[in-house]
This record gives C-alpha cells, structure tokens and sequence, in this order.
C-alpha cells in the first residue's frame, strides 16, 4: 500500500509540473510581455528603455544560449555597470523556464 501511494505522489507531482511547463505562453504572457512585448520585438516602453532585444530577429536568437537565457530568466540580468535590467523570477520551476525559453524561440521569423 505505501509503495502504491508512493507513486501516484510522484505521479500526480510529475503531472502537475509538466502540465505548468506546458503552459509556456501563460506565464510569458504574466512574466515577460512587459519589457518583451507578446510577440519578442522588445518594443514595449519598457522594453526599449531597458535595451530588450527583438528575439524575432534570427541573429538575437543565434546569439543567446538556451543556457544564457535559462540563467537570465532565473538570476535576473545586470548590466556592466551593475544595474539590474531584469529582476530574477521568483517562484518558477526550472521546467517552466526551460518551457518559457522554448517559447520564446518561436519568435523567430
């Protein structure tokens, strides 16, 4: 019996987290829209203020590592000069980051 309830703990737990990553969209929509604008150009008001690069732009998405954009999305993002230009997200699961970062290469034209 408690092997039994085990699984289906890990099961429902495993379910649950790939039901969130799946759900990529949302959280961009939530997270990222603001500076990234919904469709990766960065030419919100924040965005431009902050430099957010076009990820429709073929070259961009050449330039940024899956692994750079993971670390971005999770760490946050600084300038040289030490100036945070995007804060780390708080709460999310590496699989929906993982998950967001495949989002956003859809972007590429």
């Amino acid at each position: 019996m408690k092997k039994l309830i085990t699984i289906t703990v890990v099961a429902s737990v495993l379910a649950a987290g790939t039901l969130l990553a799946a759900d990529a969209k949302v959280i961009y929509d939530k997270e990222c829209t603001k500076c990234h604008g919904a469709d990766g150009k960065g030419d919100t008001k924040m965005g431009k203020k902050l430099g957010a690069k076009d990820y429709t732009d073929p070259k961009v998405q050449a330039a940024v590592t899956d692994a750079a954009a993971f670390k971005a999305i999770k760490e946050g993002l600084k300038d040289k000069e030490g100036k945070t230009l995007m804060k780390p997200t708080e709460g999310m699961a590496d699989a929906d980051i993982k998950a967001v970062v495949a989002y956003m290469r859809t972007f590429k034209k």
